[in-house]
């Protein structure tokens, strides 16, 4: 119903509209009797055959939505219901900003791909630290961090930190994103000297807690080899749990969408399918040099159940859906599910 009926009519409508049109329509679904159940015979797979367990945590199922659709941690509850085995929200700064100049957010049905340049907005992290406290779902939620725009990268240290402290008591595991194209300079920070002192700096701030959390990198998928070499060193350095591999792409190559539509959207990052097969390729180049205890999520061009399998045959442990989620509708994660449960 979602592809034959209501993906017409939503993709007529300002991308951005619609994300706020569909996700208040969500809460206010949700407030109805018996949306739960209806909800969680739909779209939930229970079985313990699905069940993941890593870093100390128990997924219920390997499929995860990916940090940009709920930034702000307003659909926690929501969205568990949807059948997520775990969620990431974020990316969150220590200060609300507005994010980039509007419009910003753009379809490329031809390339079944989005171009986004949103620009870290959020309402701060304090303000999502309160409504994860007060979430009734016990799904397992990650916390994606940034730094504000306006932070210089010399000093972006005590933006990851900041929002590090806020969230350690009400998030399961932390992702370090320092590879979104859509914020100034920030990608400089996977730079090998800049990335090893921040990632050595969160790590000894954790190592501090009576506990400390799950700490994960997530990186671009425009990385040559020598880079991707040097992350490979700086995760066993800093002693991560783990890497989200890919963020979305600078390229444009082989896009099926006209030269000029693309130059006329302009900078952004690109995600769904023309990004399927890079980011299978570096999860498969990590997974064969990385020490097996540093996991890996799989994320980029996730359109179909085949392309999830695909990701977990490369070497991931788990897989995150975002782009695809907007193409196919929340029936993609019980066909990511039952799929596993086939083969």
């Amino acid at each position: 119903m979602y592809k034959s009926l209501l993906r017409p009519l939503l993709f007529k409508l300002d991308p951005e509209k619609v994300h706020y049109l569909t996700t208040d329509a969500l809460r206010t679904v949700y407030k109805l009797p018996f949306a739960k159940g209806i909800s969680n015979s739909m779209f939930q797979v229970q079985d313990p055959r699905l069940e993941r367990e890593l870093f100390g945590l128990k997924f219920p199922n390997p499929v995860g939505l990916a940090a940009g659709f709920d930034k702000d941690a307003k659909l926690i509850d929501e969205l568990a219901n949807l059948g997520f085995g775990f969620i990431e929200i974020g990316t969150l700064t220590p200060k609300a900003q507005e994010g980039n100049p509007k419009p910003r957010l753009f379809r490329l049905p031809e390339d079944q791909a989005i171009i986004n340049r949103m620009g870290f907005n959020n309402e701060g992290v304090d303000a999502a630290v309160a409504r994860l406290k007060s979430r009734n779902s016990k799904v397992i939620v990650g916390g994606n961090i940034g730094k504000n725009k306006v932070t210089p990268n010399e000093e972006a240290l005590n933006d990851y930190l900041y929002c590090f402290k806020a969230l350690f008591d009400v998030v399961d595991y932390f992702v370090v994103n320092v590879s979104s194209p859509n914020t100034p300079d920030l990608r400089a920070l996977q730079e090998k000297e800049p990335l090893q002192q921040l990632l050595l700096a969160l790590q000894e701030q954790n190592n501090k807690m009576p506990k400390p959390k799950p700490l994960l990198l997530k990186i671009a998928p425009d990385l040559n080899e020598d880079q991707l070499n040097d992350i490979i060193e700086i995760a066993k350095e800093a002693k991560l749990s783990g890497i989200i591999a890919t963020n979305t792409t600078i390229s444009r190559e082989g896009l099926h969408t006209s030269n000029q539509k693309v130059q006329d959207i302009g900078a952004g990052g690109l995600s769904g399918k023309p990004l399927t097969e890079r980011s299978t390729e570096i999860i498969r180049y990590l997974r064969q040099h990385l020490p097996q205890e540093v996991r890996i999520i799989g994320v980029g061009g996730i359109m179909t159940a085949e392309d999830a399998l695909e990701k977990l045959n490369a070497g991931a442990d788990l897989v995150q859906l975002y782009t695809g989620f907007i193409y196919e509708g929340p029936a993609l994660i019980s066909r990511i599910n039952r799929k596993l449960l086939a083969v």
